[in-house]
Parts: C-alpha cells; structure tokens; sequence
C-alpha cells in the first residue's frame, strides 16, 4: 500500500520556515527592545540634568533670598527657580518673563479689587476669576503666566488683611528665581546643543533605515501584509518627532543666551534646517509604505527596481548620518541617492500602474528631500534627482533615432524654406525697383 504520509524533506522545510519566522520574530523583539532601551537611557540623561539644574537654582535662590532680601521665609524664590527650569524646557526666557508679568498682574488686580470689595471667601472668588480672565485675555492661552497671576490673586486676597507688605517681597522673589533659573541655564550647567539634537533625532534615523530596509524586502517579495506593519510602524513616531523639536526648542535657547555655547550657533542652524527635512523624509516614507501597500493590494506589478531603490534609499539615509556627524560633504549620500533617482526612473521605464507611479513620484520626492537634509540647495536638489530619473528612463527604453533625424530633417527643410523665401523676396524687391525706374 503506498504510502500517503507527506514526505520528509517537505516536514522538515516546515519547520525550517516556522524556525526562520520565530527567529526573525525574535530578533525584532530584541531589536525593539534595545531601542526602547535607548530611549529611556536618554529620557534618564535628560531627566539627569533638569534635575541637577533645578536643585542648583532652588538652592542658590534660596540663600540670595535668604541673604539679600530680608527676614521671613521667601519660598517664592527657589519656587519659581525651580518653575523657570522645569516648567517650559527651551522656552525658558519667555516663561521667565511670563511668570514676572503674571505676579504683577496678580498683585494689580487683588489689590484693586480688595480696595473696592474687601475680603472674605466671595471677594477671593472674584479676584481669582478676574486675575485668570486677564491672564488669558493677555496670554492668549495657559501657561505660567496665568498660573501665576491665579496664584498671586489667591494670596494677596487671603493673606493681605492679615499680614501687610506681602506685595513687594513676593515681586523680588519671582525676580530672583527667574534671574537665578536663567543664570544656572546659561551660565553654570549649560547642556551641549549638538549632543541633544543627536540623541533626539537617532531614533528617527533608526526607524528609517530599519523600515526602509523593511519595506523593500516587502516589495520584493510581494507581501502586503508586511507593508502594512511598516505603514503603521511609520505611523507611529509621533513622540519621536516631539521629542526631537523640544529639543531644537532647547538647543536654541541654549545658543542664544549661553555665552559658553555661542560658537555652536551656526552648526545648530545647520542642524536645524536638516531636522526639517528629515521630517519630511518621514512623511515621505510613510507615503511609499502606503502606495507599496495599495499597490500590492490590487495586485499591481511592481518591477524589481523599485525595491533595490527603497533600500537604496535606507542605506543613503544611514550614510547621511554617518557623514553629518562626522562634518565631512556628504558626497557618499549623493551618490546613493543619484542611485535611487536612476533606478526609479528604471521602474518607470519598466511599467507601472497608477499606485506604482505614485510609488515612484514618493520616492523622487524623499530623494530630494535627503539631499535637502544634506545640506544640497533645493533647486539643485530636484535638478539632480530628475536628471538621475532621466537618466534611468534613458537606460530601458531610449528615444528612436528616427524620431532624431526626421526632427533634424524638419529642422533642415524649414530652414530651407526660409532661405528661399527671403531669396524670393530680395528679386521681388530687385524687380520692382527695376520697373519703376524712368527709362533714359
């Protein structure tokens, strides 16, 4: 009787596939992992420092209060140190200034208003609502300073009938906390600008080159359903992308008023003109996941090309990291991205469909968009990357000859013609004038 149980290599190349998928499985969980660890390391450092710069500023606006402002607690002082530093990273100065106004428009108001209504819980009411109403009215939106003006509203409406003189103290306080916030910030504990932008924007680069590479392999192999995991991973670098502008935010801060930090200033313009782009980048990749992903779906054929040029473009974007942080021209990043342009225009010499060309037109643009980032001009940028695609359409299908010559020969014919209808006109002209001279 024969036999009916499969036969044994296909067992095993089943376990093999269902081995190669749990190890794959597992090596994006590690990789995740180390990511995620990253992230937190980094999250710790700055934690680390806002911290350390905080205590440094309670401590020094303690004893300034303590020393140089007079009997009594002063706990405004180091409050609003700590408010300076911890409340708006990056916008600090603004915040500084919003916090003086906000106790001064407080201490307006509820002296105002107490002179007028007097004291007691509804009184309290009415000067808090007022004091937050105005704040809002001056700031537009929350902030420090309708907290403050709310929070100055409240004492000098409770504690003012008991205890006189609250108003001048607490406006040298916020004075002193601020001007020590600022000082610890600029001064003292500077943080190094290019470090944080570094560390902001790896996380970035590291979800584009790994799903880059990612989506290539899906296009190459057709899997619809593996596009769309990296559709949705792209999808979800929205805190990365906050991340990386809070810290433009502070970078900027840090180059502008710390003396220390002033000779970074042009490196960090630099940087931040290639941050915009590289978040452009992310868009536009998220765009080719999700044309990759519709045209999979309908069943479109995509030539081989466009997938060597994905992952082309992942390697370009590795490489302009490399070659960023190092300060060297990123002349390695061209060449990778004149190679992506080439072979999108390959692909589009091959033949695609509708969700195909979009295809290739998202990836002209995060062609573009990379050299941006590189620093390239942008008007150079687009020149490059339609040449290349030129270039590339030129290799598969390059235009007859024969088109050529009978545009030559029309070239030619036409301006023959012209010749001799000028020749024309000139006897026209030679015989008239003949006609009309007097005989002799």
């Amino acid at each position: 009787m024969a036999d009916d149980r499969p036969p044994a290599d296909r067992d095993r190349s089943r376990l093999g596939e269902a081995a190669e998928r749990s190890g794959q499985a597992v090596q994006r969980v590690r990789h995740r992992g180390g990511q995620a660890g990253q992230v937190r390391a980094r999250q710790w450092e700055i934690t680390l420092i806002i911290s350390i710069q905080a205590g440094l500023a309670a401590t020094l606006a303690a004893l300034i209060a303590q020393h140089f402002l007079g009997p009594g607690a002063h706990v405004f002082a180091p409050a609003a140190a700590v408010g300076t530093i911890a409340t708006a990273i990056g916008q600090r100065a603004r915040r500084t200034f919003e916090l003086l106004f906000g106790v001064g428009l407080g201490i307006t108001i509820g002296d105002t208003l107490r002179f007028f209504l007097g004291s007691g819980p509804w009184q309290t009411g009415v000067v808090v609502a007022l004091a937050i109403a105005s704040a809002l009215l001056v700031a537009g939106r929350g902030g420090a300073l309708v907290g403050q003006a709310g929070g100055t509203a409240v004492l000098i409406a409770t504690l003012a009938p008991m205890q006189r003189g609250l108003e001048l103290p607490r406006i040298f306080d916020a004075l002193v906390g601020g001007a020590v916030g600022l000082v610890v910030v600029a001064l003292l504990l500077p943080i190094n600008p290019l470090r944080v932008l570094d560390r902001a924007a790896a996380p970035i680069f590291a979800v584009l080159c790994e799903q880059l590479a990612e989506l290539a392999q899906a296009v190459r192999q057709r899997d619809g359903d593996r596009s769309q995991r990296v559709l949705e991973r792209l999808r979800g670098t929205e805190g990365d992308v906050g991340r990386l502008h809070d810290s433009l935010s502070g970078a900027e801060e840090v180059v502008t008023i710390a003396p220390a930090r002033w000779h970074r200033r042009q490196q960090f313009h630099r940087y931040a003109r290639s941050a915009s782009h590289l978040e452009r980048l992310l868009l536009d990749s998220t765009v080719m996941a999700r044309w990759s992903t519709t045209a999979l779906q309908y069943d479109e054929p995509l030539p081989s090309e466009l997938a060597d040029a994905i992952a082309r473009l992942g390697r370009a974007v590795a490489e302009m990291r490399t070659e960023c942080r190092v300060g060297e021209i990123p002349q390695c990043t061209r060449t990778l991205v004149e190679e992506t342009a080439e072979l999108a225009g390959r692909a589009s010499a091959v033949g695609v469909r509708s969700f195909g060309d979009a295809l290739v037109t998202a990836l002209r643009t995060a062609a573009s968009d990379l050299l941006r980032a590189a620093g390239c001009d942008p008007d150079d940028a687009n020149r490059i990357v339609r040449r290349a695609a030129g270039a590339g359409e030129a290799a598969i299908s390059p235009p007859p000859r024969r088109h050529l010559h009978r545009a030559r020969a029309t070239r030619a014919t036409r301006a023959r013609r012209r010749a001799n209808q000028a020749a024309r006109r000139r006897d026209d002209r030679a015989g008239l004038s003949a006609r009309k001279r007097p005989a002799r």
